[in-house]
């Protein structure tokens, strides 16, 4: 009996080293292409996750000039060479304001850069902006009583799509603009003081 124990052992043995070489010599590709692939999707993830953490572009000048009463942030239809530009930063949203034509919101005269590439875009043409219908009506009813919409910001999104958050606004008074100032002066003191 303690012969044949042996022998089923060793034959034990012996299955599993054939079994062992086989995936060894059959599986390593494979193991290799998922190594590649997972290898792969974690740079492009990490590529794609800077793309969407740098982009966020915003006008400076709204937040000294208006008192914002309501954000909204709205979709925006884009070529893809303006894509490009915006995922490089090369927007400029200081000059640029909202309008209504045929009962769609579209964005004026802001700066996209031209791309050095033959078919591109015009820098600051028309770009309408998509918002629900409902939401469309209250900004125009809003407009009526004296305010305006301006844009506010350009982002990405965390599923990668540019957005733009709009604000409905009405314009401060030169009175207000200074108080605006002598607050950021006294923020400003309070972080120098606090650092040192």
């Amino acid at each position: 009996m303690e012969k044949r124990r042996n022998n089923n052992v060793s034959k034990d043995s012996l299955n599993e080293r054939v079994f062992s070489s086989f995936f060894k010599r059959n599986l390593t590709p494979a193991i290799n292409l998922v190594g590649v692939f997972l290898f792969l999707s974690e740079i492009i993830r990490i590529f794609v996750v800077d793309m969407k953490r740098n982009i966020n572009i915003i006008n400076k000048k709204a937040k000294f000039e208006y008192e914002f009463i309501q954000n909204y942030i709205c979709g925006i239809v884009l070529m893809g060479s303006e894509v490009k530009s915006i995922r490089e930063g090369r927007v400029s949203l200081n000059e640029s304001y909202c309008v209504f034509m045929n009962n769609e919101l579209f964005l004026k005269n802001t700066n996209i850069s031209e791309l050095k590439t033959s078919f591109g875009h015009t820098a600051t043409q028309d770009r309408k902006l998509l918002l629900k219908k409902q939401e469309l009506k209250k900004l125009k009813k809003e407009q009526v009583k004296g305010l305006t919409i301006i844009p506010y910001r350009v982002f990405i999104n965390e599923q990668g799509f540019v957005k733009v958050e709009i604000a409905l606004a009405r314009g401060k008074k030169i009175h207000d603009k200074r108080e605006s100032l002598k607050l950021k002066d006294i923020e400003r003191d309070i972080k120098k003081q606090l650092k040192h």
